[in-house]
């Protein structure tokens, strides 16, 4: 399983959860860096809100990724106990 923090860089940098890896879904390269992931593994996102992470799934779908979870919003997480950085 990975976890993917959709959010920006300066977003990520002022805490995210326990092994998250940061692919910001503003970057105008978005789509290409997903070439870089690995579609057969179970991606879990999450950004502020929920709203990239949707986006983000979304777009991973077309993409070929099948084993997706949105989490939604980082503070409802870190608020739910999940263990953060």
């Amino acid at each position: 399983m990975v976890v993917l923090d959709v959010r920006t860089p300066e977003e990520f940098s002022t805490g995210h959860l326990r092994g998250a890896q940061n692919l910001n879904f503003r970057d105008p390269n978005f789509p290409s860096l997903l070439a870089g992931l690995d579609t057969t593994k179970t991606y879990v996102l999450y950004c502020a809100s929920g709203n990239r992470s949707g986006k983000a799934s979304v777009l991973m779908q077309e993409k070929g990724f099948r084993k997706l979870v949105n989490a939604g919003a980082y503070k409802d997480l870190k608020a739910a106990g999940v263990k953060t950085e």
